[in-house]
């Protein structure tokens, strides 16, 4: 069932947006830091593998039962 729900989130989302700290300038008593935000797109193609994976599972475990 996570399978099938991460696989869902990640066909709506298509990405992930994250940010990062840089140090830019240190001098001794005063530092300076850079915020960056970053997006690493996510493919359709993987949020499907994950969303399948996860009916496989789901299919193959109500067999056994």
């Amino acid at each position: 069932m996570v399978l099938i729900i991460l696989g869902v989130a990640a066909l709506t989302v298509q990405g992930i947006q994250y940010s990062t700290k840089k140090e830019s300038v240190a001098i001794d008593p005063v530092e300076a830091t850079a915020k960056t935000t970053q997006y690493m797109p996510l493919p359709p193609i993987v949020g499907g593998l994950i969303l399948a994976g996860g009916v496989v599972l789901v299919v193959a475990g109500s067999g056994r039962a």
